[in-house]
């Protein structure tokens, strides 16, 4: 996966990191879906759609503050994850979402099965785990949204 911060970035946990600024939706990314989400931003981007891409580096603890602030000020949230979206970063999101400020909400990540080994290109598509399938998810939050 290509390189997103310069060597030596500091992290500190559960502090969110804000990669990109937008108003009609937020992408909340983590791990290598966080290049995908960049991909799918610079994809709508083209299409006139102003996308936040998040990297949610740690899911416990939750940025609770960045999530709130983006939920508020986008009206608009997609999480992705190379992960289960059951108890991965999508339903920590989303519980603390619809408590707080409940927004439409969608999720890239993998549905309720088994992964197999392969190259990771392979998988990311096998699995729905592309910019490209960011940007569906994208396209579906923001009719929910309207």
């Amino acid at each position: 996966s290509p390189l997103i911060y310069p060597e030596g970035e500091e992290f500190t946990f559960g502090k969110a990191k804000i990669l990109r600024e937008g108003r009609d939706v937020t992408v909340m990314a983590t791990g290598m879906l966080v290049w995908e989400a960049l991909e799918a931003a610079w994809l709508c981007n083209e299409n006139g759609i102003n996308v936040r891409v998040m990297d949610i580096h740690t899911i416990r603890p939750l940025d609770g503050e960045a999530i709130l602030e983006a939920a508020r000020s986008t009206g608009a949230v997609v999480t992705a994850e190379e992960h289960l979206v059951h108890c991965g970063l999508g339903s920590q999101v989303a519980q603390f979402v619809t408590h707080y400020c409940p927004v439409p909400m969608e999720f890239v990540g993998i549905k309720d099965t088994y992964a197999e080994s392969g190259k990771p290109a392979e998988l990311f598509e096998r699995y729905g785990l592309t910019a490209r399938h960011i940007v569906s998810a994208i396209e579906q939050v923001l009719k929910k949204k309207k």
